[in-house]
């Protein structure tokens, strides 16, 4: 009897297709890899204009005014079109000059005042408009609007008259409450009380940003961690202490940071007052910059004190991101 072989053949299960050839699932494989990358990619190219864009207009003025610094740029070179490299010589002019570093150190005294007294004022405000009642709040809040809202130049000029010697409110007021010293009184006589009314000015012009800022902080912390702190018999420094600080404090670092920054370069209100008079005594460095670069023509000089500045505002970044970093891991 003879062994007949058959070879049977399964019947497809179901409509599974047919296995492709590894060329065709390579090739896909391929224009899915290029596919992703390119969409990986893509928010960058749509980023890419508007970042050198960004980059133009702030970048190259950053790097003309350092090249600036290292080049005799005075008003005869300027007209003649002469390029004339100095190399460090402005920035050894500028270090060696003694009222460089008296008018920094007025500079950082001033800032560091104005800073604690505004980012202060602002928290307690802020706290405040927590507890008021409404309209008490939204009256506050409106009125700060138009404090914020008016410009710098009209600003100044109204706090010029409150302490004006002859016609200011303000001598007018202390001479009624019977301080007879203050008639005539001269607000302007020394740098320090220049820069005190000036700081004033801007104390009142940063309350507002401030306020809001933190006011928004305080609005997200949760009321029950502070009904927890009343129920376990918590004074209102320590609710503070342990439910306020530890919730706000990275928003307060970034305002007392953003505030570092503009009050540094101050300058409208410290010119418009007396030009950093009276003989200089209220010259900081955004004025000596301005004194040096345009009233003088020595641009070179103004370069260098301009580099110099951005250093310590660098400096001064750098900690402040140093800090940040250090709150973030901390959380983590």
């Amino acid at each position: 009897m003879t062994a007949v072989k058959t070879t049977e053949t399964a019947a497809p299960v179901g409509n599974i297709p047919p296995a492709l050839p590894p060329a065709v699932t390579g090739g896909a494989r391929k224009r899915r890899r290029r596919g992703s990358a390119f969409d990986r990619a893509l928010p960058y190219l749509l980023l890419a204009p508007a970042l050198i864009a960004i980059l133009w207009l702030i970048g190259w003025p950053v790097v003309s005014v350092f090249v600036t610094s290292f080049r005799q740029l005075n008003l005869g070179e300027l007209v003649r079109g002469e390029v004339v490299w100095t190399g460090f010589e402005n920035y050894v002019a500028v270090l060696k000059d003694e009222r460089f570093w008296e008018v920094s150190l007025r500079t950082v005294v001033f800032t560091v005042t104005v800073v604690v007294a505004s980012v202060g004022v602002g928290l307690g405000i802020a706290l405040l408009m927590r507890v008021l009642t409404p309209w008490v709040r939204v009256a506050l809040q409106i009125a700060m609007l138009c404090a914020w809202a008016m410009p710098i130049l009209a600003s100044t000029t109204v706090y010029q008259w409150m302490f004006d010697q002859n016609y200011g409110i303000l001598n007018k007021t202390l001479v009624q409450l019977g301080f007879d010293s203050f008639a005539g009184y001269s607000w302007f006589s020394s740098g320090t009380s220049t820069l005190s009314v000036v700081g004033l000015l801007i104390i009142w012009q940063a309350i507002p940003f401030l306020a809001f800022s933190l006011y928004a902080g305080l609005v997200g912390i949760p009321r029950d961690l502070y009904e927890a702190a009343g129920i376990d018999g918590a004074t209102g420094w320590q609710t503070f202490r342990a439910v306020t600080w530890p919730e706000i404090r990275s928003l307060l670092m970034m305002v007392t940071f953003l505030s570092t920054l503009w009050d540094f370069k101050v300058f409208a209100q410290i010119w418009v007052f007396r030009e950093g008079g009276p003989s200089g005594e209220s010259t900081t460095l955004p004025v000596l910059q301005y004194l040096e670069g345009i009233a003088k023509s020595h641009f070179g000089i103004a370069a260098a004190i301009s580099v110099l500045m951005m250093v310590i505002l660098g400096l001064i970044t750098f900690q402040y991101l140093r800090k940040l970093l250090q709150t973030e891991e901390g959380k983590l």
